[in-house]
């Protein structure tokens, strides 16, 4: 039960005993501007937690938490909060929905999977929907699909029941204590010139462009069909990609591929075309280019190919040319560069720089000695033999 202060910047709840803040690095040690909270549990008529929002004064806070802890444990303690209202499922999903389309970009993926949730938990009660609930849906689901999409629905599931929290449908969320699938790490896919040549010669002639520049940027598909022309800059040979999924900007540099298709796109649109790629029936990005590609890689004989496999090739290739994997992890946009180091196996000289770096002192190792054995016999040669001659050596004894 502890007491938690309120960042008067980012509103992030922590321990009162906290210096700085975790979320934004605020100095809540100088700053008079704190909020304390009160952070308890109650037990009866059943487990659930309980906040309360006490103001600037810690002494008050600590007064009204050991208060609080005595009306429980006494069995005095009357819950004045209001029950949450009766919410189905239905009715959430709708809500969600409908707050997907004004906060969220990848909305179309995150319906299918809001769909598949919607179809298990139908109309049942929010507050009747428990963790055995959940484990029962994930078990069904797993008949059906893999692993990893099983957790994508559980991750959504997640978020739309702290949404439910956060809107006062729910006190507690039910998957507070459920486990995600452990996911098998599968092979890293990236085509091979052979598979980029057939692919290309199988897309539609306005699909082409798009690969192209995918290999040769490795932007991701939502960043090539929101790629605006005041994004990019012919003089300094640079694309700025403010639309990407960690909400910020990076700067690709073009390559000679790059720069020829924008500057041919460039020749091909109006004035008032904002958007590079479009479709030249509509005028407007492209919807969606999945089936078209999808169609093009089956007919050039690619299997286990997606979009993203163009941008796992481009991130692949640098690395195989002895591109340091942070520039790489710069070029992607990652935050973490745990996400570019599953591309590191593919490095051509990490593995033998690092067995080679032993060698020297392998060779120091068998130097001593044949050196201490020259000391017994003088005329047996001299201590500064290769190591090829040090190996054999060594392997006769």
């Amino acid at each position: 039960m502890p007491i938690l202060v309120e960042c008067p910047q980012c509103r992030y709840r922590q321990s009162h005993q906290a210096k700085k803040c975790k979320k934004c690095g605020y100095d809540l040690a100088r700053t008079r501007q704190k909020v304390y909270w009160i952070d308890y549990y109650v037990t009866k008529p059943y487990l659930r937690r309980r906040r309360e929002r006490i103001g600037p004064w810690k002494q008050l806070a600590e007064q009204v938490l050991a208060k609080r802890k005595a009306e429980i444990a006494e069995n005095r303690f009357l819950d004045k909060f209001e029950e949450p209202p009766e919410v189905t499922f239905s009715d959430l999903a709708k809500q969600y929905t409908e707050w997907c389309k004004a906060n969220n970009r990848a909305v179309d993926t995150k319906m299918i999977r809001v769909r598949h949730l919607q179809d298990f938990f139908k109309d049942k009660l929010l507050t009747d929907i428990t963790s055995w609930h959940v484990e029962k849906y994930k078990a069904e689901r797993k008949k059906v699909v893999s692993e990893s999409t099983v957790n994508k629905e559980l991750t959504v599931l997640r978020h739309m029941m702290n949404k439910a929290i956060e809107w006062g449908y729910l006190q507690e969320n039910p998957l507070k204590n459920v486990r995600w699938f452990r996911e098998k790490r599968g092979r890293l896919r990236f085509l091979s010139a052979h598979e980029i040549a057939a692919l290309l010669r199988e897309c539609p002639k306005w699909l082409r462009p798009i690969v192209l520049f995918a290999l040769n940027t490795g932007m991701r598909r939502g960043e090539i069909m929101s790629l605006t022309w005041d994004c990019v800059d012919f003089e300094a040979k640079v694309i700025y990609v403010t639309e990407t999924k960690s909400g910020d900007m990076r700067v690709i540099p073009m390559n000679q591929v790059s720069e020829t298709i924008l500057r041919d796109l460039r020749e091909q649109a109006g004035r008032d075309q904002k958007y590079v790629f479009v479709n030249p029936t509509t005028g407007r990005p492209w919807v969606n280019i999945r089936k078209p590609f999808m169609e093009a890689c089956k007919a050039a004989g690619i299997s286990d190919c997606t979009f993203h496999t163009l941008r796992h090739t481009f991130a692949s290739q640098l690395v195989m040319k002895g591109i340091d994997l942070k520039t790489v992890s710069e070029l992607l946009g990652h935050k973490n560069i745990q996400m570019t180091m599953r591309y590191a196996h593919l490095s051509p000289d990490h593995k033998r720089l690092s067995v080679e770096s032993i060698q020297d002192f392998t060779a120091e190792s068998l130097s001593i000695s044949r050196r201490l054995e020259n000391e017994k016999a003088p005329s047996e040669g001299d201590a500064t033999s290769p190591l090829s001659i040090l190996l054999s050596e060594a392997l006769k004894q």
